[in-house]
């Protein structure tokens, strides 16, 4: 896969535009799934189909792939946490909850804090040109998401929710930045499997014991 993307990096812009379009197709999915069930059972039911997904497809693509050791287990576990567990709880809450422009913008930050933690942690160099990337994209989807409006912002104010869009924000973050630690180890599909899988364990006690749960049945979708 890697050498086809060297070959055409085309590619890779498709896989973007791909990834981009299914995970903003994740905010409508999940205002209509937060009607009836809860942000943590429905975080847990998206993942856990997910992995029933992607295992076959690690044991196909990846076979004989390596696979975690050791202390290697705890990357993986904080894969879990963050990307998974942590930011998918704090993202269906935002969903139900938090106005669109400001989970929007929020959401919009992303890039920049990532861009931050690697210049920190894994001593990415950060050039002029990757802030001047940022500052444009930022602007762009400030000016769209609020159609120039400032005030639609300054209007609504802070309130608590802000903080669960800020806990989402840090934790997709993190998750980036240890995302780029494990792909030097394993491949994508093997990094994502074991995140996947594990983060889902963490999300399964706190489902079991949402009254949501229980009432799986009675939902409307």
């Amino acid at each position: 896969m890697s050498n086809l993307l060297r070959e055409k990096p085309w590619l890779i812009y498709i896989m973007l535009a791909l990834a981009t379009s299914s995970w903003g197709s994740a905010f409508i999915a999940g205002s209509f799934a937060t009607q009836d069930l809860s942000p943590i059972v429905v975080a847990f039911f998206r993942f856990f189909f997910a992995a029933v997904i992607l295992i076959p497809i690690m044991i196909f693509l990846d076979k004989g792939g390596r696979r975690p050791k050791g202390s290697e287990w705890f990357l993986m576990a904080l894969l879990g946490l963050t990307g998974i567990a942590l930011y998918n709880i704090a993202f269906f809450i935002a969903t139900r909850d938090a106005p669109v422009v400001k989970s929007s913008l929020f959401i919009a930050a992303n890039p920049v804090l990532i861009t931050i933690l690697s210049g920190l942690f894994l001593k990415e160099k950060i050039k002029g040109r990757h802030i001047a990337g940022l500052m444009i994209a930022i602007s762009g989807a400030f000016i769209i998401i609020t159609e120039g409006n400032v005030g639609k912002i300054i209007a609504q104010g802070f309130a608590p929710i802000d903080l669960i869009l800020l806990l989402a924000v840090i934790c997709w973050a993190l998750y980036s930045v240890l995302g780029k630690v494990a792909l030097q180890r394993f491949s994508s599909i093997t990094s994502t499997t074991y995140a996947v899988v594990l983060g889902t364990l963490m999300l399964l006690p706190l489902a079991v014991f949402d009254s949501s749960f229980s009432t799986l049945g009675e939902a409307s979708f």
